[in-house]
């Protein structure tokens, strides 16, 4: 059995707030640590479990986060940017199943350090009328390809919105939500107990299926006119109000790839404090 980990920070043990999880600061070299320790924890449950590989791909900012050196030697790491299917990469590779680590809620929800993709300029995203995470597009991403959700970890609140879109899956809760830069955390070895047990009995439920293809559309909501200006300049991108755009393709693949797109323009007509 083949397992991939899509691992992102901001839902880590004991992150709360942007020194965390910002390359670069004294407090992100601390977490990458802690980051990487929950990853360790993963790939334990999941060998024991019957993985005979593991791939972690990584999946927050920079995408160079986690500590080769330290990685478990159950495991390979798919690190750094520009990817094509960004935190998702991978999961059209033949993989038995994926583990959302390290997640969060997504924009305009509640949850430590709650967003999606653009840290704090998207207000909303919704999948085919649903208000969607992170987690709720890249479980239709991978639903596409058959590959079964068999983990998530992250905050409460963020276990509660991966018990809509993956309800098989096993959920481990390292933190419980105070406000968007609060939580109360559980200590590593407790965490990464919790999580290693909870990723053996994930495997249980591994295994490919033929999946389907089906079309989708994407709306996303910004905070400012001009982004969503600058987002419907993109063929296909519709303006629907004055501050969100909508989109649809074919493929959930496709889909999340012009998801990439609308994000990446939106980031670049970004101006300083004003946004």
């Amino acid at each position: 059995m083949r397992i991939m980990i899509s691992a992102d920070m901001e839902g880590a043990t004991g992150v709360t707030w942007t020194g965390d999880v910002v390359p670069g600061t004294e407090q992100w070299q601390r977490f990458r640590r802690l980051f990487t320790g929950d990853v360790n924890a993963c790939v334990a449950g999941l060998v024991a479990g019957g993985a005979s590989e593991v791939i972690v791909n990584e999946a927050h900012s920079s995408q160079r986060n986690l500590l080769l050196e330290d990685l478990h030697p159950g495991a390979r790491l798919l690190t750094g940017r520009h990817k094509p299917l960004s935190m998702m990469q991978g999961v059209d590779s033949g993989v038995d199943g994926v583990v959302f680590l390290g997640y969060h809620t997504g924009a305009g929800a509640p949850g430590v350090l709650a967003h999606t993709y653009l840290e704090n300029s998207i207000t909303g995203v919704w999948l085919d009328g649903v208000h969607a995470s992170e987690g709720r597009l890249n479980a239709a991403l991978a639903a596409e390809h058959g590959v079964p959700v068999l983990l998530v970890t992250g905050d409460d609140l963020t276990c509660a919105d991966a018990s809509a879109y993956a309800p098989h899956a096993e959920l481990v809760a390292v933190k419980e939500c105070v406000s968007r830069y609060a939580a109360v955390c559980l200590p590593p070895a407790v965490a990464h107990a919790r999580i290693t047990e909870a990723a053996t009995t994930a495997m249980a439920a591994a295994g490919r299926s033929d999946g389907a293809v089906s079309a989708h559309r994407i709306e996303v909501e910004f905070d400012a006119t001009h982004l969503a200006d600058a987002a419907a300049v993109v063929p296909t991108v519709e303006l629907t109000s004055t501050r969100r755009v909508a989109f649809g393709a074919a493929s959930m693949t496709e889909a999340m790839k012009a998801f990439k797109v609308v994000t990446h323009i939106a980031a670049g007509a970004i101006e300083g404090i004003y946004g």
